[in-house]
């Protein structure tokens, strides 16, 4: 289970904790092929679960769609950006986001909306599982969601208007410090809060392609079911990541 795909240099670092705890929860689920990867240093994640596995709230079809179109898309045009330049080849993918703006003009969009986008899909399957919703945040992460997000209910009440609240395509994420602070706050495209310094705890897409197909334009509907996926102790183990200065994307 990782929290972002590998670059040549790679991230093992960063998904070592989360790979300890989560390796053996998943193996009695079927996981979703990953789609051929074009030749470049990113690469589509497994799901670590079958399509349907958080059905009825995510559907099989969106899951399988949301995943190998649109996510192997981000990773195949990002891969095509990064050609002819080594260097930014090089780069871990939280350190591209950092950097986005330092990548030559004539490809800096690309970098940057689909370095966003890959980061953003892999934070997004890594947080959710089979069996989700059912096993509430505790310790530490509790004491954080209640001190600096006003508890567990406000912090879904306020995290949802945040998404409901975007015009358009987006992002609604929860940030997380060294420190172990909290902190709602959304992005429109695929930008990612790594851009501006912060790391991400939990995010989630609200662009059409997440929950058109059950959904139809109920995003708030889609929102409200999305909490039942979640898996809280990946959430936990990039809370604590965090804190340890490890987390990645």
């Amino acid at each position: 289970m990782t929290i972002s795909t590998p670059t040549r240099r790679g991230l093992i670092a960063g998904t070592a904790a989360i790979a300890a705890v989560l390796g053996s929860s998943r193996i009695a689920f079927a996981q979703a092929p990953a789609a051929a990867p074009p030749d470049g240093p990113h690469r589509l994640p497994l799901l670590g679960y079958g399509y349907a596995a958080l059905e009825p709230h995510i559907d099989a079809r969106t899951m399988e769609l949301h995943s190998q179109r649109h996510h192997a898309a981000q990773v195949a045009n990002l891969n095509r950006a990064l050609q002819g330049n080594s260097a930014a080849s090089e780069l871990p993918l939280h350190e591209l986001l950092q950097r986005w703006r330092e990548m030559p003009e004539a490809v800096r969009g690309a970098i940057r909306n689909n370095a966003g986008g890959h980061a953003n899909h892999s934070m997004f399957w890594q947080i959710m599982g089979p069996g989700g919703g059912g096993n509430p945040p505790a310790g530490p992460l509790l004491d954080a969601i209640t001190r600096d997000l006003g508890g567990f209910d406000k912090m879904k009440t306020d995290f949802d208007a945040a998404g409901n609240g975007l015009f358009g395509s987006g992002w609604a994420f929860i940030t997380v410090t060294r420190e172990g602070r909290l902190a709602i706050t959304s992005r429109t495209g695929q930008d990612n809060p790594i851009m501006d310094g912060l790391r991400v705890l939990i995010g989630n897409d609200v662009w059409e392609h997440a929950y058109y197909l059950k959904y139809q334009n109920n995003r708030a509907g889609y929102m409200t079911a999305w909490w039942n996926t979640l898996n809280w102790t990946a959430i936990t183990a990039r809370y604590d990541a965090a804190r340890a200065g490890t987390l990645t994307v």
